[in-house]
Protein backbone atom coordinates (compact mmCIF):
# COMPACT_ATOMS: atom_id res chain seq x y z
CA UNK A 1 0.00 0.00 0.00
CA UNK A 2 1.46 3.34 -0.85
CA UNK A 3 2.05 5.86 2.16
CA UNK A 4 0.51 9.44 2.26
CA UNK A 5 1.82 12.76 1.76
CA UNK A 6 6.06 11.58 1.60
CA UNK A 7 8.57 14.33 1.54
CA UNK A 8 10.89 14.21 -1.13
CA UNK A 9 13.54 15.98 0.34
CA UNK A 10 13.49 14.13 3.14
CA UNK A 11 13.62 11.03 1.36
CA UNK A 12 16.77 12.21 -0.55
CA UNK A 13 18.40 13.03 2.47
CA UNK A 14 17.58 9.77 3.61
CA UNK A 15 19.38 8.01 1.09
CA UNK A 16 22.26 6.20 1.23
CA UNK A 17 23.45 5.09 -2.40
CA UNK A 18 20.96 6.24 -5.08
CA UNK A 19 18.79 8.14 -5.95
CA UNK A 20 17.35 7.93 -9.75
CA UNK A 21 14.60 9.72 -11.27
CA UNK A 22 12.63 8.83 -14.37
CA UNK A 23 11.02 11.59 -16.55
CA UNK A 24 8.07 10.35 -19.39
CA UNK A 25 6.09 13.77 -20.13
CA UNK A 26 7.48 16.16 -22.99
CA UNK A 27 5.27 18.88 -20.80
CA UNK A 28 5.24 19.16 -17.41
CA UNK A 29 3.01 22.33 -15.80
CA UNK A 30 4.08 22.50 -12.64
CA UNK A 31 4.14 25.68 -10.36
CA UNK A 32 7.03 26.10 -9.17
CA UNK A 33 8.33 26.23 -13.04
CA UNK A 34 5.99 28.33 -14.36
CA UNK A 35 7.66 31.75 -14.10
CA UNK A 36 11.04 30.44 -15.04
CA UNK A 37 9.57 28.71 -18.50
CA UNK A 38 6.86 31.76 -19.54
CA UNK A 39 10.40 34.29 -19.09
CA UNK A 40 12.58 31.34 -21.27
CA UNK A 41 9.25 31.26 -23.66
CA UNK A 42 9.28 35.15 -24.29
CA UNK A 43 13.15 35.63 -24.54
CA UNK A 44 14.91 32.65 -24.90
CA UNK A 45 16.92 32.96 -21.57
CA UNK A 46 16.97 30.15 -19.43
CA UNK A 47 17.97 30.75 -15.39
CA UNK A 48 21.14 28.77 -15.49
CA UNK A 49 22.41 29.98 -12.05
CA UNK A 50 22.81 27.70 -9.52
CA UNK A 51 23.01 30.53 -6.89
CA UNK A 52 19.44 31.90 -8.09
CA UNK A 53 16.58 31.70 -5.99
CA UNK A 54 15.30 28.98 -8.55
CA UNK A 55 18.22 27.11 -8.51
CA UNK A 56 19.82 27.04 -5.02
CA UNK A 57 17.75 24.78 -3.32
CA UNK A 58 17.66 22.34 -5.55
CA UNK A 59 21.59 22.42 -6.35
CA UNK A 60 22.01 22.36 -2.01
CA UNK A 61 20.20 18.85 -1.80
CA UNK A 62 21.90 17.44 -5.01
CA UNK A 63 25.40 18.72 -3.62
CA UNK A 64 24.69 17.56 -0.27
CA UNK A 65 23.66 14.23 -1.68
CA UNK A 66 26.57 13.23 -3.47
CA UNK A 67 29.24 14.64 -0.74
CA UNK A 68 27.32 11.71 1.48
CA UNK A 69 28.21 9.36 -1.43
CA UNK A 70 24.70 9.12 -3.18
CA UNK A 71 24.67 8.53 -7.03
CA UNK A 72 21.82 10.88 -8.38
CA UNK A 73 21.02 9.97 -11.96
CA UNK A 74 17.84 11.44 -14.30
CA UNK A 75 17.08 9.95 -17.39
CA UNK A 76 14.17 11.70 -19.51
CA UNK A 77 12.34 9.73 -22.36
CA UNK A 78 11.20 12.69 -24.98
CA UNK A 79 9.25 12.38 -28.29
CA UNK A 80 11.49 13.73 -31.30
CA UNK A 81 11.22 16.68 -32.55
CA UNK A 82 11.24 17.76 -28.88
CA UNK A 83 8.69 19.97 -27.20
CA UNK A 84 9.05 23.67 -26.66
CA UNK A 85 9.24 22.18 -22.69
CA UNK A 86 12.36 19.83 -23.74
CA UNK A 87 14.23 22.62 -25.18
CA UNK A 88 13.70 24.43 -22.03
CA UNK A 89 14.44 21.23 -19.77
CA UNK A 90 17.75 20.69 -21.83
CA UNK A 91 19.15 24.76 -21.75
CA UNK A 92 18.50 24.28 -18.04
CA UNK A 93 20.42 20.84 -17.51
CA UNK A 94 23.66 22.16 -17.57
CA UNK A 95 22.96 23.22 -13.96
CA UNK A 96 21.84 19.70 -12.92
CA UNK A 97 24.97 18.00 -13.91
CA UNK A 98 27.06 20.96 -12.65
CA UNK A 99 25.42 20.04 -9.08
CA UNK A 100 26.50 16.44 -9.34
CA UNK A 101 23.60 14.86 -11.33
CA UNK A 102 24.12 12.51 -14.26
CA UNK A 103 21.32 13.36 -16.68
CA UNK A 104 20.65 10.93 -19.98
CA UNK A 105 17.99 11.15 -22.43
CA UNK A 106 16.34 8.53 -24.55
CA UNK A 107 14.38 9.64 -27.33
CA UNK A 108 10.96 7.98 -27.63
CA UNK A 109 11.16 6.25 -30.76
CA UNK A 110 14.00 4.06 -29.01
CA UNK A 111 12.05 2.24 -26.32
CA UNK A 112 10.70 -0.19 -28.27
CA UNK A 113 11.14 -3.62 -26.50
CA UNK A 114 12.14 -2.18 -23.41
CA UNK A 115 9.16 -2.36 -20.31
CA UNK A 116 8.60 0.76 -19.09
CA UNK A 117 6.34 2.33 -16.05
CA UNK A 118 3.44 5.02 -17.15
CA UNK A 119 4.37 6.90 -14.31
CA UNK A 120 7.67 9.20 -13.34
CA UNK A 121 9.43 8.34 -10.03
CA UNK A 122 12.28 8.52 -7.98
CA UNK A 123 13.74 5.42 -6.96
CA UNK A 124 15.95 5.72 -3.43
CA UNK A 125 18.38 3.05 -2.72
CA UNK A 126 15.93 0.60 -4.59
CA UNK A 127 14.41 0.58 -1.76
CA UNK A 128 11.77 3.15 -2.14
CA UNK A 129 9.91 4.21 -5.15
CA UNK A 130 8.26 7.70 -5.16
CA UNK A 131 5.65 7.67 -8.39
CA UNK A 132 4.93 11.07 -9.55
CA UNK A 133 1.27 11.88 -10.99
CA UNK A 134 0.22 14.10 -13.60
CA UNK A 135 -2.60 15.48 -15.25
CA UNK A 136 -3.09 15.39 -18.69
CA UNK A 137 -1.90 18.80 -19.09
CA UNK A 138 1.24 18.18 -16.74
CA UNK A 139 0.33 19.18 -13.72
CA UNK A 140 0.59 18.12 -10.64
CA UNK A 141 -2.19 15.07 -10.18
CA UNK A 142 -4.22 13.91 -6.93
CA UNK A 143 -2.61 12.35 -5.12
CA UNK A 144 1.04 14.07 -6.55
CA UNK A 145 3.03 11.85 -5.16
CA UNK A 146 3.09 8.34 -3.67
CA UNK A 147 5.72 6.23 -1.53
CA UNK A 148 6.30 2.78 -1.74
CA UNK A 149 8.13 0.15 -0.46
CA UNK A 150 6.58 -3.01 -1.43
CA UNK A 151 9.92 -4.92 -2.51
CA UNK A 152 8.87 -6.78 -5.78
CA UNK A 153 7.13 -3.10 -6.96
CA UNK A 154 10.10 -0.99 -6.54
CA UNK A 155 12.63 -3.80 -8.14
CA UNK A 156 9.91 -3.80 -11.13
CA UNK A 157 10.43 0.15 -11.40
CA UNK A 158 14.32 0.27 -10.73
CA UNK A 159 14.47 -2.51 -13.26
CA UNK A 160 12.71 -0.54 -15.91
CA UNK A 161 14.77 2.50 -15.09
CA UNK A 162 17.92 0.76 -15.75
CA UNK A 163 17.10 -0.36 -18.83
CA UNK A 164 16.20 2.84 -20.36
CA UNK A 165 19.05 4.16 -18.43
CA UNK A 166 21.62 1.54 -20.52
CA UNK A 167 19.97 2.94 -23.68
CA UNK A 168 19.68 6.90 -23.14
CA UNK A 169 22.32 8.84 -24.13
CA UNK A 170 24.74 11.28 -21.95
CA UNK A 171 23.36 15.08 -21.92
CA UNK A 172 26.77 16.44 -23.15
CA UNK A 173 26.12 13.73 -26.04
CA UNK A 174 22.39 14.93 -26.76
CA UNK A 175 21.49 17.14 -29.29
CA UNK A 176 18.32 18.55 -29.31
CA UNK A 177 16.04 17.71 -32.56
Amino acid sequence: MPQNEPRFDELLAGARRSAIHLELRDVYAVPDEADDYRHWLETGERDADPASDYWAPWVEMVRSATARGVSMRRVRIVSEPVSDYIRYEHAGTVVNTAAGEEVRWLPRHHTLGLLLPVVDGWVFDEEQLLANHFTGSGEWGNPAMELHTEPDLVKAYADAVEAVWEHAIPHAQYKIR
